[in-house]
């Protein structure tokens, strides 16, 4: 239960210096936890968006959809998906499994970063798990609460614009994406 008495004592020191909050927030953290804060701030905030994202684009009727998203050009279009599966409805009729697979692939990522999280240095490993825990752990709450996960946008070009996804769908995809480059090309 410690990490309950270390908010409470963040929650009592924000409340106490409210005055430039977020920056002496941030300087509490960092002097408080070090670099390591900035990784699980990281997967917090993919988490908290995509899910605020989720809920506003189910809380609209289906009739609104699909619609321009604002400013892009006509490049996204704004939907409101409900996949009950993997990408493109695979596996949609064997629901267990479906919950089952995202749970251990986020929790061995997570394991993972727990185990290199107290070393120094592996920081493009860190923010590549980071990504892909915080866009996991999105869509594994959608998957085990929801019994779907909300997909929201299409990128109008070329083939993906047959494809619906999420901000946790774009995480997942660029933080593997930066495991795997960092694997073949950078690590020594």
């Amino acid at each position: 239960m410690a990490w309950v008495h270390e908010t409470i004592e963040i929650l009592l020191y924000l409340r106490e210096n409210q005055t430039d909050t977020l920056h002496r927030f941030w300087y509490y953290l960092m002097k408080k936890e070090g670099i390591n804060m900035i990784f699980l701030f990281l997967i917090a905030a993919v988490v908290l968006l995509d899910l605020g994202l989720k809920d506003t684009i189910d809380e609209m009727d289906q009739e609104q959809f699909p619609k321009e998203l604002e400013g892009s050009r006509g490049w996204i279009l704004l939907y409101r998906n409900h996949n009950e599966g993997f990408p493109f409805g695979a596996l949609k009729e064997k629901q267990e499994l479906v919950k089952m697979i995202p749970l251990a692939v986020v929790s061995a990522a997570a394991g993972i970063l727990c185990w290199i999280l107290p070393r120094k240095g592996q920081i493009v490993e860190k923010i590549g798990l980071s990504m892909v825990i915080g866009g996991g752990l999105s869509n594994l709450y959608d998957r085990l609460f929801r019994g779907y996960v909300v997909d929201y946008f299409s990128i109008q070009w070329k083939k993906l614009k047959d494809v619906v996804f999420n901000l946790g769908d774009i995480f997942v995809f660029a933080g593997s994406l930066i495991l795997l480059l960092w694997e073949l090309f950078c690590k020594k």
